[in-house]
């Protein structure tokens, strides 16, 4: 007992010295935020200030477009076709192989941190008998309200979620003021040990609701809309569709006959400046804090969200606009203002936080500590690889954007050229060697679909592709 006693106390200074760690999640926020550049009107001043005073990786990329397999992959280090989730069920802890993972915060746990969640991080909060397993404290969970008494918008989904507008009157209604409320309260507390802080905000998910303050800032007689071609698809292969086929998110097609995309870009923005000033309420409450000197902030999107590029509105496909997020990370004695334009994935944030913490690195995991591009941006980095549902990948280096469909089909971006992906080169001869090379990096092993999969799952039974149990080919495209 003496002897063990000795060793805690000898443990203490060390684990007294080890940095904090924020860890800030934002869900459908592609790279409309001012410091990525992907709208030149949003206003994103608290995220840029982050960005500002630590490092922008400014091609990082999700490993699906969807909200559970993608948190699935940050949380367990682990790819898609690893784990084999890949809709928006399981809860991977369900899967008989995967029970036994140490996800994200369980590392930092036995390291002897105190770790909490408020809001979204995992995809939902974990079940109840899983929950003392993965955090010490929760705050509210995320849950995208309020909701008006009936929808704003008429879509053609009568899904609730699926709206935009002025709504509510005051921001303090809203869930993700509740959640950055709950955080500031555990940062102005002294926890007697290194905390790991998971805040999972909830905009600019939809229902894309804001207060009027927000909508101001984008006036709608002055509001620049996505660039957009014409029969941007014509050289898109057909199998495309089938990735994002017959869902809720309404077609561009439809928002300009019922003359909604407008509106839904503003609203989109709106949201994106509100989640902006709720993360500037929890960076403010770590500066007043004790442990503002002592803290690593890592700033992330789950994948990004159309707003009509490629005819459709939301997410679910390998195209630019749905991969790209935001990723920053800023803290003690790491570089500030700097960019990174080497290709980054939101799985090496696992990595990354434990070799930035000083901890020991876990064996097995997919992902790459980013840590060699915080101290050069310059460092050579391998692509960035996306996966939706089995067979089908996006790889994206610092120049191209390679997408291989399960069918086979292909398609190839120049992104120096052609930032809107609007020319598919992958038939032209003279793109022959770039295409050998970047399907070198296609995973080589891919885990069928995991026990419990469902919504948004794609799958071939005999001849024949299934999305969500009905045939493809006997559901309406829904242009």
């Amino acid at each position: 007992m003496r002897a063990l006693i000795l060793c805690l106390l000898l443990s203490l200074p060390a684990l007294a010295t080890r940095p904090n760690v924020l860890l800030i999640g934002t869900d459908d926020l592609n790279d409309w935020i001012g410091c990525l550049g992907g709208h030149p009107q949003v206003k994103t001043p608290h995220i840029d200030r982050l960005a500002a005073g630590g490092t922008l990786f400014a091609n990082a990329h999700c490993q699906s477009p969807l909200c559970n397999p993608s948190r699935t992959a940050l949380m367990t280090g682990l790819r898609p076709t690893t784990t084999g989730v890949y809709g928006l069920a399981p809860w991977f802890r369900t899967v008989p192989e995967l029970r036994g993972l140490v996800s994200l915060p369980q590392a930092f746990r036995r390291a002897g941190y105190h770790t909490a969640i408020a809001g979204k991080i995992h995809h939902v909060y974990p079940p109840q008998k899983d929950r003392a397993a993965e955090f010490d404290a929760y705050g509210p969970p995320c849950n995208f309200g309020p909701m008006p008494d009936k929808k704003l918008v008429e879509t053609p989904s009568p899904m609730r979620a699926v709206d935009w507008g002025v709504y509510p009157e005051k921001d303090g209604q809203q869930n993700d003021w509740q959640i950055a409320g709950w955080a500031i309260d555990f940062l102005g507390r002294d926890h007697g040990q290194p905390f790991f802080l998971g805040v999972g905000f909830g905009r600019p998910h939809v229902p894309c609701f804001a207060s009027q303050q927000w909508f101001d800032l984008y006036p709608a007689d002055t509001l620049k809309m996505p660039p957009m071609l014409e029969n941007d698809r014509d050289d898109v292969p057909d199998f495309a569709w089938k990735l994002h086929w017959n869902l809720p998110e309404p077609r561009l097609k439809w928002l300009l006959e019922t003359n909604e995309w407008r509106p839904l870009v503003r609203a989109y923005l709106a949201s994106t400046s509100f989640v902006d000033s709720q993360v500037g309420r929890v960076l403010d409450a770590l500066r007043r804090s004790p442990a503002a000197g002592n803290t690593i902030i890592v700033l992330f999107s789950d994948h990004g969200w159309h707003l009509g590029e490629k005819g459709i509105s939301g997410k679910n496909t390998l195209w630019e606009r749905s991969t790209r997020v935001p990723l920053i990370i800023a803290g003690p004695g790491l570089p500030g203002g700097q960019k990174v334009t080497r290709p980054a994935e939101l799985l090496d944030i696992y990595p990354t936080l434990l070799d930035l913490a000083g901890m020991e690195p876990i064996d097995g995991l997919d992902g790459l500590s980013l840590r060699p591009q915080i101290e050069n941006p310059g460092h050579p980095r391998r692509p960035a690889i996306t996966t939706h549902n089995p067979g089908n990948h996006g790889v994206r280096d610092e120049h191209w954007r390679y997408i291989r469909y399960a069918d086979g089909s292909e398609e190839l971006y120049d992104h120096r050229n052609d930032p809107n992906e609007w020319h598919n080169l992958a038939a032209d001869p003279k793109h022959a060697e770039t295409l050998r090379r970047l399907r070198s990096f296609l995973p080589q092993h891919e885990k069928p679909l995991a026990p419990g999969s469902a919504s948004r799952i794609l799958e071939k039974r005999g001849d024949r592709w299934f999305w969500e149990d009905k045939p493809v080919d006997e559901l309406p495209q829904s242009l």
